[in-house]
């Protein structure tokens, strides 16, 4: 595992029972066959961003798919609003569907694995900086894992719809489960093209998120992908959002700080960052949604 892979690579031999996985996606499948109707009983909003969702944005713009989000630790603590000046706090639940009944205990078995997958990497990333596997455990003890279930439909005209728009995970580490269809992009850093990630059968599509990038000070780095959608097959997808605590303050680890490499972040909330860009898939924002360029430092000039 290299940063130059660009911070895209597939994982087999995962340890992650097939069965596991093939139980949560039956239920998924079941859970979106429904009707609009049914499935938005459990719609989510703005004050619990748990649940189903069928108009979300990806920088502003509007995905062609429809989703059912859950947190990995029920209830989850996140910031009570995207303001710098709000200290307080709130607690998420996930929402439950009548149907599939048994997506609860399929999900949190699931859960349960890809959490020990997540850790594992962890551990693989942390000592590929020359640090000790569990250098960045501790950022994770009141976590704020997400998990989401996607559905793209066909989509008759798909030179005019991206499933989901061009973007960066902002969390630390993103892992995805995707369905033979395939469709997920990654943006070559050489020269810009989209190369298409060729589905491999049980494998995982881990993603290296803007987190990670900021721990590493840019010696790994966070990718810009995409997912295009077909005009003739619908797809799923199950990716899995591996997030610190919401009152970690991310900043470039001090032990690969030195004279010749400063640091080339200041440090931000990640809870704070979150919720501001949450609040952009809700609304069509005036202004481009958070980045992690935001808070790079400016090289100073030397003449």
């Amino acid at each position: 595992m290299h940063a130059t892979t660009g911070g895209f690579f597939q994982v087999i031999n995962h340890g992650v029972p097939l069965e596991r996985r093939e139980k949560l996606e039956l239920a998924s499948r079941k859970f979106f066959a429904q009707s609009t109707e049914e499935k938005r009983k459990v719609r989510r909003d703005e004050g619990n961003p748990l649940g189903y969702y069928d108009t979300e944005n990806t920088k502003n713009v509007r995905d062609w798919k429809e989703v059912f989000d859950l947190t990995v630790k029920n209830p989850t603590v996140i910031p009570a609003s995207h303001e710098a000046s709000d200290n307080g706090v709130k607690e998420i639940v996930n929402r439950w569907p009548e149907y599939p009944s048994e997506l609860r205990e399929a999900f949190e078995e699931y859960a349960k694995e890809m959490e020990k997958l997540a850790y594992k990497l962890l551990e693989l990333i942390s000592l590929s900086l020359g640090l000790p596997a569990n250098r960045l455990n501790g950022f994770f003890n009141d976590h704020t894992m997400r998990f989401r279930l996607n559905h793209y439909p066909a989509c008759p005209v798909p030179h005019l719809a991206l499933g989901v728009g061009r973007h960066k995970d902002g969390g630390a580490l993103t892992i995805l489960a995707q369905d033979d269809v395939g469709g997920l992009q990654v943006k070559r850093k050489t020269d810009g093209e989209w190369i298409l990630v060729k589905p491999t059968p049980h494998a995982y599509i881990v993603n290296v998120g803007d987190i990670i990038q900021v721990w590493s000070n840019d010696r790994y780095e966070s990718v810009e992908h995409r997912v295009m959608v077909n005009s003739e097959k619908e797809r799923f997808s199950m990716p899995f959002f591996f997030n610190p605590d919401h009152n970690v303050m991310v900043e470039p680890l001090e032990e690969l700080i030195t004279e010749q490499n400063p640091a080339k972040y200041r440090a931000y909330n990640w809870g704070k960052f979150f919720a501001n860009r949450r609040l952009s898939n809700f609304k069509k924002l005036g202004v481009e949604n958070i980045q992690i360029h935001h808070f790079r430092i400016k090289e100073e000039s030397s003449y």
